[in-house]
């Protein structure tokens, strides 16, 4: 697996790192990691108290959680990760990524 590496303005190097995975049980879904994503790659999701997810605003949601809704949009830009707070969002480096 080759490494991919891209270079920022200031020409020092960088690995992107992409979503893979968001971790529901520590997820508190306070929506920081949607509103800095500008991609559509993350949607907020209910579940209920069997866990099943529902739509947010379905009369049986217990709690309301963070989801991937599409892996494939991530940019690498790691804005999510950077805010989340509950540490619930997995990356995974560009090499990774485009290997699937």
């Amino acid at each position: 697996m080759t490494e991919f590496q891209a270079l920022r303005r200031d020409r020092t190097s960088w690995t992107p790192m992409f979503i893979e995975h968001l971790e529901a049980e520590t997820c508190i879904g306070c929506g920081r990691c949607y509103k800095v994503c500008n991609h559509d790659v993350l949607a907020l999701m209910g579940k209920t108290e069997d866990g099943e997810l529902v739509e947010p605003d379905d009369d049986e949601v217990e709690r309301m959680i963070m989801t991937i809704a599409d892996k494939g949009r991530c940019v690498g830009c790691e804005s999510c990760l950077l805010v989340c707070g509950s540490h619930s969002i997995k990356m995974i480096p560009a090499a990774e990524a485009f290997a699937a």
